[in-house]
């Protein structure tokens, strides 16, 4: 359905026409428009002219925090990029939603589809309790730890990608690329990660995982209690008890699926894998973690320092169109 807007342009576009018969009247009765608000419209071009330069003006900046560091964004994920700008700049959700809209600018979508493993996992008596129960986040920063393992396809055969991430921060602790599925680099990921995050585990931290052969293996069981960790596992075939974890993976592969389809090597895989994990960690906004990113979350709920300079105004202060409201 046309709008008012869009007659008015085809009207004053016909009044122009240097063979045109047909009076504003009436074309103005054969759009079903006044007058008045055809007139009102012709007046108003110098303010729509300088509205339009200022859409165009901010869309540039909404471009640019979308397509930073090659990674697509959602508007939510543009208006935080806009935060962390130097100066910071605060552009209202609806506004930026209406400036894609307009200038055509689409995020993919990720669609629902529960995860699935490609491998049962092999069936043993070392299988330990659930002691994390979806309580992802009742614990605070380094309490539940999720790992897992994804295939990673790339020229018509896989490398594998093992991980541990902080249900809390939504931090990836440690990663670990391999050309094979041997439980060696399950192991090294947990070395990797007492490593790098040890100082700030305590005897009650718990690495959950679900009961895949790996993480069954009396090798893992041997390490995780060497550690000084606690060891849970999800339900058999239940993938929800370490969602977060398989969400990680889903969205990973959503922005980088593309790329890693055209990779002809392993260490073409590893470049990619390696830029997006640091890109994950310090330059992918959360919505849920105060707007920022699961590194500056993680020093922000340590330190009480919130990064972002400036104040953040509330959604409710905005119309549709991304104006202010009284």
């Amino acid at each position: 359905m046309e709008t008012s807007e869009s007659k008015f342009e085809i009207i004053h576009e016909t009044i122009n026409k240097a063979n045109n018969t047909l009076s504003v009247k009436m074309l103005c009765e054969i759009a079903g428009v006044s007058r008045s608000g055809y007139y009102n419209w012709v007046h108003s071009a110098d303010k729509r002219a300088e509205k339009e330069a200022q859409d165009r003006a901010d869309f540039e900046l909404v471009l640019a925090a979308y397509s930073f560091r090659g990674y697509d964004k959602g508007a939510q994920g543009i208006y935080m990029r806009l935060l962390h700008m130097n100066p910071p700049i605060v552009m209202n959700v609806k506004k930026i939603r209406r400036l894609m809209k307009k200038y055509g600018l689409i995020c993919n979508i990720r669609k629902a589809n529960p995860y699935r493993r490609m491998a049962k996992a092999i069936k043993t008596n070392s299988v330990a309790d659930n002691l994390v129960k979806r309580e992802f986040e009742k614990y605070g920063p380094r309490r539940i730890l999720l790992t897992d393992i994804t295939y990673v396809p790339f020229d018509g055969r896989f490398c594998y990608l093992s991980t541990i991430i902080d249900a809390f921060t939504k931090q990836i602790l440690s990663y670990v690329l391999s050309e094979s599925l041997e439980v060696d680099f399950v192991l090294e990921t947990v070395n990797l990660m007492i490593e790098k995050h040890g100082v700030s585990l305590t005897t009650k931290t718990i690495l959950h995982s679900d009961q895949g052969c790996h993480y069954t293996s009396c090798s893992f069981i041997q390490l995780v209690k060497d550690k000084g960790l606690r060891q849970s596992m999800s339900r058999r075939g239940n993938c929800w008890d370490n969602a977060p974890q398989e969400s990680f993976f889903g969205r990973m592969k959503d922005h980088i699926g593309d790329r890693l389809k055209e990779c002809g090597t392993y260490s073409e895989v590893r470049a990619i894998i390696d830029d997006w994990m640091d890109y994950y960690n310090n330059d992918r906004y959360q919505w849920e973690l105060a707007k920022l990113s699961p590194n500056e979350y993680y020093k922000y709920i340590t330190t009480g320092i919130y990064p972002i300079k400036g104040k953040i105004p509330s959604m409710d202060m905005y119309d549709e169109e991304g104006n202010k409201t009284n």
